[in-house]
């Protein structure tokens, strides 16, 4: 008897979750598609302006999507301050790589004022669209060139040798053609990746997020060139793992979730085994835990991963 209510608890607890990830969708959808990030260009790549303001932390996704279609502009709290100088027990800046169809503050509203309490300095992009809050659209390869010259302008500002990067879904993946084609390899230390379309997607993944945005099938073809470079198979994938899937001067992490809707099937966003990499799934920690892919930048497990991996020396055991 208590197994059986044990197992309605956990399915309950699924379908709560999965719920969570197609409230967020549907946030997407109710949003519109701004069709001016088809073509973005590099100057999204600048220190965040004067006037943009800094949002509130944020428990959830939902909540931090709501506040920013009201301030698209808008910069998680503890992020961007350019003033901010490394420690030499943080010597590395972290810099924060959003996913498609989100923005610097619904992905990082939660995580960047944790790694500012920490002690680090966090800085955080909008790439991939020049307006709205649904960015992350565009080509990958302008994307990756907005995080080298964002990267550049944090070195400069902080005096740092090099950033660690912390990424979600393309925001984890996309950092490797930078780190590939565009001269990261000497300026990234880590790569620590949530949720990472590394191997790409199948399409019921891109789907999901279709089905709830009015025209997505269009978005995904057309509007959004960086969802058809996430499917399995694409041009730009084959070219990013072709010789070889990661520099061996840098230590990557890959945290993923079983209950992940988005990137399908989740094992494809693991890295090939190396010396240098980490693959963890939060499962593998904590069996009960039903985050999904939205939900995995404001999840506690995975955030003390993050911790973890950016500072192993202070490595804290995760707790469920």
């Amino acid at each position: 008897m208590r197994t059986r209510r044990l197992r309605r608890t956990r399915r309950r607890r699924l379908l709560t979750s999965s719920l969570a990830g197609l409230t967020a969708a549907v946030c997407i959808g109710v949003a519109g598609v701004d069709r001016s990030q088809a073509t973005p260009d590099s100057s999204d790549a600048a220190p965040v302006a004067a006037a943009d303001p800094v949002g509130p932390p944020q428990a959830d996704f939902a909540s931090a999507f709501a506040y920013s279609l009201a301030h698209p502009t808008a910069v998680p709290s503890g992020a961007n301050d350019f003033t901010c100088r490394p420690t030499a027990a943080h010597p590395r800046p972290v810099v924060l790589v959003h996913g498609t169809m989100e923005n610097r503050y619904d992905n990082w509203a939660a995580l960047a004022p944790r790694l500012e309490e920490a002690g680090y300095c966090v800085f955080a992009l909008n790439h991939g669209g020049s307006s709205g809050a649904l960015l992350g659209t565009g080509d990958m390869a302008v994307s990756a060139r907005q995080l080298a010259d964002f990267v550049d302008n944090v070195l400069a500002a902080t005096g740092a040798a090099k950033v660690d990067l912390v990424g979600h879904s393309q925001g984890g993946m996309m950092p490797r053609h930078y780190i590939k084609h565009l001269g990261g390899a000497a300026e990234v230390d880590k790569l620590v990746a949530l949720t990472p379309s590394n191997h790409g997607t199948t399409f019921s993944g891109l789907g999901l997020l279709a089905l709830a945005v009015p025209g997505g099938d269009e978005l995904l073809g057309v509007n959004c060139k960086a969802c058809s470079q996430q499917l399995i198979g694409s041009d730009f994938l084959r070219d990013l793992n072709a010789a070889g899937e990661t520099d061996p001067d840098i230590t990557y992490t890959v945290i993923t979730t079983r209950y992940d809707e988005v990137v399908t099937p989740y094992t494809s966003a693991y890295l090939d085994a190396a010396p240098n990499v980490t693959n963890v799934k939060l499962q593998d920690l904590c069996p009960a835990d039903l985050t999904d892919h939205v939900g995995i930048s404001y999840n506690a497990l995975a955030t003390r991963l993050v911790l973890n991996a950016l500072d192993p020396a202070h490595a804290q055991r995760p707790t469920c």
